[in-house]
C-alpha cells in the first residue's frame, strides 16, 4: 500500500474543513465535505483536564537593568510611529495611546516591550490557561535592537520581528480589511426574511465576487464554506448566525490566531503532523508540504483538546483501554457491573482498594486498532474509533479530548515506513490481535493547533467557529496586556 492510500487527496479537501498555513509559504485551505449533520455518538474516550486560568493580570516581561542605547532624533521618530501602529499587529482592539512623550531610555524600553510581544506573543504565559500548553520560545531583544541601533537599521530589525508564516501575514491583512469595514459602519443583520438585494450587499462586504447576475444561492454557498457550513446555498439559523456575527467579533479572532501564531517558533519541522482542533482536522507535511489529510473528531467544549507540541515515538496495535476514573465514575460505573461485564468491561482491584475499568483490545475498543502515543501531561493522544458515523458530520468536536482519526490505518503505514518492526504491513500486525507496541522509525513532531480565521489564496477571510469560547478570552487578555504596557510607558515617560 503506497504510503497515501486512503487519505483525502489535497483536491478533495477543498469540501473540507481547513488548517491554516503552517510555514511559509503554505497554506492550507479546504473546507468541509457535505454530510448529515447527525451522527451516532462516538466511544468514550480519556477526557482531558479541567483548566484554570491563572491571575487576571497580565505580567509584562521582566527586561534586565542594562544601558540603552542612545537613539538619534531620527530613530526616535521612527520608534514613536511604529509603537503606534500596535493596532495592525492585533495588538489592541481599541486605539493605540501616544507615545510622542517618549524619549530616551523609556522609549528604548517601550521598543524591547513592543519587539516581545510582537516576536513571542502579546500575552504573558504566566496568564495562559493551562491547556494553552504551547509556550513560545524565550526572546531576549536587547542585544539585536542595540546593534540595530548602532548600524542604523531599526526599520529592518522592526520588521523582522513578526512571524515569518504565510499565515501570518494574511491575517494582517485581513485585520487591515475587516477594521476598515468596521470604520465604515460594519454590515446590517440579516433575517428570514431578507431579499436577494439585501443578502447579495451582505455578502459583498466580505466576498469580492459577488455580483448581480449570479443566483443568489451561489453566493450564500460560497460563504457557507468560508465559515465551515454545510453548503446548502440557503439561510438556514446558523448561516444566519455566522453571518450577522458582529465584525467586532471577526476582528478579534483574526487578532487571537495571530497572537497563537506567534507562540509557535520561528520555524516548525519539516515532516509534521498537525491538528486543527477547532476544524477538526489532521493534515500530514512533508518537506514543510501538506501531502495529505483527513477528518477527525476532537474534544467538545465540555472536554477540551489541549493546545500541545511534542513527538509521536510509538504506535500501540490493538490497545486495551484504561477507562480514566473520572469517565468510569461518570458514564460507566452507574451501569452496573453486571451490565459492565455484558459489554466485555474487565473490573480490576487497585492497591489503595478502589476500582478501576479496562476496556480489553479488539474491534468494539474505544480506542478502535491503532493509537498513537507523544509524551504530554493530558493524557491526550490520536486514535482509531469504532464509531465512524460522526468523521460525515459538520459537528465533529465530540471527544473527551483525545484526537480520533478517520484514516488511521493511512497514517500508521506512512508513519512506519522502514520499521524493522513492521515486517509485512500494520494490518497483519492487527489481524494478529495481539497488543504490541511498534516504534516509530524517526520519531514524528505533532501539533495540536486551535485556528478559528485564516486566510484563502486570494486573501478572502475565512472564520469557523469558537467551541471554547477561546478567541474572546484570548482578545480580551491581548488588549489587558497592551493597556498596561502603555500605561506603564506613560507612567515611565511623566516621572523622567
Amino acid at each position: 500500500m503506497s504510503k497515501h492510500t486512503l487519505f483525502l487527496t489535497l483536491s478533495s479537501l477543498l469540501t473540507m474543513a481547513p488548517l491554516p498555513a503552517a510555514a511559509a509559504p503554505v497554506s492550507i485551505l479546504p473546507t468541509p465535505a457535505p454530510a448529515p449533520k447527525a451522527a451516532p455518538a462516538p466511544a468514550a474516550q480519556p477526557a482531558a483536564p479541567t483548566t484554570t486560568t491563572a491571575p487576571a493580570t497580565p505580567a509584562l516581561p521582566t527586561l534586565p537593568p542594562q544601558p540603552m542605547p542612545k537613539l538619534s532624533q531620527t530613530q526616535a521618530n521612527f520608534l514613536r510611529g511604529w509603537l503606534a501602529d500596535g493596532a495592525r499587529q492585533g495588538l489592541t482592539t481599541g486605539s493605540t495611546k501616544s507615545y510622542a512623550a517618549l524619549s530616551g531610555d523609556q522609549l528604548a524600553h517601550a521598543a524591547l516591550d513592543r519587539a516581545i510581544a510582537l516576536r513571542r506573543g502579546r500575552v504573558d504565559t504566566a496568564d495562559f490557561l493551562n491547556i494553552w500548553a504551547v509556550r513560545p520560545p524565550a526572546y531576549d531583544p536587547q542585544p539585536g535592537f542595540a546593534d540595530a541601533v548602532k548600524a542604523d537599521r531599526l526599520q529592518q530589525w522592526a520588521g523582522n520581528l513578526t512571524p515569518r508564516y504565510a499565515g501570518y501575514e494574511a491575517l494582517r491583512k485581513g485585520l487591515d480589511r475587516y477594521e476598515g469595514i468596521l470604520e465604515a459602519g460594519g454590515w446590517k443583520t440579516l433575517t428570514a426574511q431578507s431579499s436577494p438585494a439585501e443578502i447579495r450587499n451582505r455578502l459583498r462586504v466580505e466576498d469580492d465576487a459577488v455580483t448581480d447576475g449570479e443566483p443568489v444561492s451561489a453566493a450564500i454557498q460560497r460563504a457557507q464554506k468560508r465559515y465551515g457550513l454545510e453548503p446548502t446555498g440557503t439561510l438556514g439559523t446558523r448561516t444566519l448566525a455566522a453571518l450577522n456575527v458582529p465584525v467586532k467579533e471577526r476582528i478579534g479572532a483574526i487578532m487571537a490566531n495571530m497572537e497563537r501564531w506567534r507562540w509557535l517558533p520561528p520555524t516548525l519541522p519539516e515532516n509534521r503532523v498537525q491538528v486543527n482542533i477547532a476544524a477538526a482536522v489532521l493534515t500530514v507535511f512533508e518537506g514543510d508540504n501538506p501531502v495529505s489529510s483527513m477528518r477527525a473528531v476532537t474534544g467538545s467544549p465540555d472536554n477540551q483538546t489541549p493546545m500541545l507540541v511534542s513527538n509521536i515515538t510509538s504506535i500501540v496495535v490493538n490497545p486495551p483501554w484504561n477507562v480514566p476514573a473520572s469517565i468510569a465514575k461518570r458514564e460507566l460505573f452507574p451501569k452496573g457491573k453486571a451490565a459492565l461485564a455484558r459489554q466485555g468491561y474487565k473490573i480490576i482491584s487497585t492497591p489503595d482498594g478502589g476500582e478501576r475499568i479496562v476496556q480489553p483490545a479488539g474491534p468494539g475498543s474505544a480506542l478502535g486498532r491503532l493509537k498513537f502515543d507523544f509524551n504530554n501531561p493530558f493524557a491526550v493522544y490520536l486514535h482509531d474509533t469504532p464509531s465512524r458515523g460522526k468523521f460525515s458530520s459538520y459537528d465533529r468536536l465530540a471527544s473527551h479530548g483525545c484526537v480520533r482519526l478517520e484514516k488511521p490505518l493511512s497514517l500508521a503505514e506512512y508513519m512506519l515506513q522502514g520499521s524493522p518492526d513492521v515486517p509485512t504491513d500494520v494490518q497483519s500486525l492487527i489481524d494478529t490481535g495481539k497488543t504490541q507496541r511498534v516504534s516509530v522509525p524517526k520519531p514524528v513532531a505533532v501539533y495540536l493547533l486551535y485556528w478559528t480565521a485564516f486566510a484563502s489564496g486570494n486573501g478572502t477571510m475565512n472564520f469557523r467557529e469558537d467551541p471554547y469560547g477561546w478567541d474572546k478570552l484570548l482578545a480580551a487578555k491581548i488588549d489587558a496586556s497592551t493597556n498596561r504596557a502603555q500605561a506603564n510607558a506613560t507612567t515611565i515617560a511623566s516621572k523622567e
